[in-house]
């Protein structure tokens, strides 16, 4: 008898699922995800979600931030305008009385939040983008890009398939914690030599140093007067200043195309629960 239950329910469960329609996981955004509607989602978030959300989809007073690094249960567009549309039952998430227009405008935007920067329409020239890091830029010093550049720097021929668009743009604009393995570091050697780069090798007896020419450097510790590791990148981040708007956008929308390979991340899933 109970297993007659059981089997029941599953069943009804399933005429009912199948008679509501298509899942959420599903449903795509209509109205597509081109740069002019997330910029006018991105408006209309501000306008209409800061009261809990942060600006800009960060994370605000009553509300968490929706950019891509924590761990979402809402990630399909369908799940998302569900929450945008109708609110969340039983949470702080309310129904805001969109039409849906304007919850699918707000849903590419954070979309955009949360997808790698190969996945954002990204405007610009990208052979203008590549000819200002190879030039005025001087990205090409530091950065490998498919096989030509520096090493002094993070190899960027996967970079728009790696991290969101606004990361992207804050690497250029903003200072930024260093990432593991490119410390700058400054040595002078017992005959008061100084020698500048980043430190591939450091421990308590030794330590190695990239030049800004590409060449390894093999120190004994004991053969140093000092060895002073800095907390300031040797990137500038200043780009916003350096480079006309235009020339940033295009840098932008080249370094956004970069994806020898791709590190997946997952926007869709079933049976999606939860915030």
């Amino acid at each position: 008898m109970r297993r007659n239950l059981i089997s029941f329910a599953l069943l009804f469960s399933a005429v009912v699922s199948r008679a509501q329609g298509p899942s959420t996981q599903q449903v795509k955004n209509p109205l597509g995800n081109a740069p002019p509607l997330i910029q006018a989602g991105h408006e209309l978030f501000n306008k209409t979600c800061t009261g809990c959300h942060g600006i800009d989809g960060g994370e605000g007073g009553r509300a968490p931030a929706l950019g891509g690094n924590r761990r979402y249960f809402r990630l399909s567009e369908g799940a998302i305008f569900d929450a945008v549309k109708h609110g969340i039952p039983g949470t702080g998430m309310p129904n805001l009385g969109l039409s849906d227009d304007e919850a699918w405008r707000i849903v590419s935007y954070i979309r955009s939040l949360r997808g790698v920067a190969l996945d954002a329409a990204v405007q610009g020239d990208v052979e203008k983008g590549m000819a200002i890091f190879q030039g005025k830029a001087g990205c090409v010093k530091c950065h490998m890009l498919r096989g030509e550049g520096g090493t002094i720097g993070p190899d960027l021929s996967s970079v728009g398939a790696q991290v969101t668009l606004a990361h992207l743009r804050e690497e250029l604009t903003t200072d930024l914690p260093i990432p593991s393995g490119f410390a700058p570091v400054t040595v002078v050697d017992k005959n008061g030599q100084r020698l500048s780069g980043i430190a591939k090798n450091n421990d308590a007896f030794s330590i190695q140093i990239l030049d800004e020419h590409n060449k390894l450097h093999t120190y004994d510790k004991k053969t140093l007067r000092s060895a002073v590791v800095s907390q300031k990148s040797l990137m500038p981040h200043n780009y916003d200043k350096t480079l006309s708007p235009q020339e940033l956008q295009d840098l932008l929308a080249m370094l956004s195309r970069q994806a020898k390979t791709k590190v997946h991340v997952a926007l869709e899933r079933e049976n999606e629960e939860g915030r």
